[in-house]
């Protein structure tokens, strides 16, 4: 069955420019040009995901995202100018699964979709099946195994990779780091959590060389991205 997107965007051009080429990669598309028509419709229908623009007319996307997060899952990909506005978005208070500035060319919309449906569509293979992870973490011990080969990590470490490792290609602002890590993040910065990163992706990098498990976003934060759980030679 082809999958579902509502696209909520006032910019009439670009919506049907974006709509035109979800409908090439085989979606179906449903656009509003207000939030309020929007809002509406989601509260009645599920699509696979929302395209949401942060400013609207009627109802804007910060409160349409909310709504959703309230009674949904459903993968919900922010449209932005407002690069300030990122933390929040990424927050768990309004749960976007990702987001994409303007300008932006439509193709890269059609991929950020791809992507995120992958992410949040995943279902987990049977035991017997599935391969051995390539991060495993006992939260109890505090105990990391990259590859199958212990990690010593300490306790910030730990609970940046487990936080990182929780959305794989999620990308982690540096602000909902420190609300999230740090017991009182207000006598610590960005440095801080820069230098924790620093020394955790070297401690990773000295058992998966071949592999880059936490990677930088300029600008906006880190990511986890998941690696074939191939073994390392």
């Amino acid at each position: 069955m082809t999958e579902m997107i509502c696209l909520v965007e006032d910019e009439k051009d670009l919506a049907n420019l974006v709509a035109d080429y979800l409908k090439a990669s085989d979606f179906q598309v449903i656009v509003f040009n207000r939030g309020d028509e929007a809002d509406l419709w989601l509260q009645h229908n599920k699509p696979a995901l929302v395209l949401l623009d942060l400013m609207l007319p009627g109802v804007d996307g910060l409160q349409i995202c909310k709504r959703l997060r309230h009674s949904s899952a459903v993968p919900i990909i922010m449209i932005t100018a407002k690069v300030e506005e990122i933390d929040r978005l990424l927050g768990l208070e309004l749960g976007a699964d990702d987001y994409i500035c303007k300008p932006f060319s439509a193709r890269e919309v059609v991929a950020r979709v791809k992507a995120v449906l992958r992410r949040t569509q995943a279902v987990p293979q049977s035991s017997a099946t599935a391969p051995a992870s390539a991060v495993t973490l006992d939260e109890k011990s505090m105990r990391a195994l990259i590859f199958g080969r212990p990690v010593e990590l300490t306790s910030v470490e730990f609970k940046l990779l487990s936080l990182l490792h929780s959305q794989p290609g999620r990308i982690f602002s540096r602000q909902y780091i420190l609300d999230n890590i740090y017991q009182d993040y207000r006598v610590v910065g960005d440095r801080t959590v820069d230098g924790h990163i620093k020394k955790l992706r070297k401690k990773l990098n000295e058992v998966s060389e071949e592999v880059e498990l936490i990677r930088s976003v300029y600008g906006s934060g880190y990511k986890y991205e998941a690696p074939d759980p191939s073994p390392q030679k």
